[in-house]
């Protein structure tokens, strides 16, 4: 049944070929981004504890670290230090295939104090 008013539904070929939305971001866009890409761990965290202090408290720092260790030590350290961790996002190259394995990650910390 269609009522008046509504525009006509569209065919799967026209979806097919609209645009997709950029996927939107889940949080608050981070104050600060420490590129530790690279580096192997203690060393993202020693930037994270470094550098922290240069955001306002409430702001959110990213840490981009490739070195798996990371995503244990990050959210470690948040809890020893009592920061808030965020979230993780996975990183991937702007060109690679869908199954190319990440890049790294993204660790988003909200600073508490």
């Amino acid at each position: 049944m269609r009522f008046r008013g509504r525009a006509k539904a569209r065919s799967r070929r026209d979806t097919a070929n609209a645009p997709h939305p950029a996927p939107e971001p889940a949080g608050p866009a981070p104050a600060l981004v420490i590129d530790a890409l690279g580096r192997k761990c203690p060393i993202p965290i020693i930037l994270l504890a470094e550098r922290i202090r240069e955001i306002p408290v409430g702001q959110v720092v990213a840490v981009l670290a490739d070195d798996v260790a990371a995503r244990t030590d990050v959210p470690a350290w948040c809890r020893m230090k009592s920061q808030d961790f965020v979230r993780e996002e996975t990183l991937h190259h702007p060109q690679a295939p869908a199954d190319a394995p990440p890049r790294g990650w993204a660790f988003h910390i909200r600073r508490t104090y």
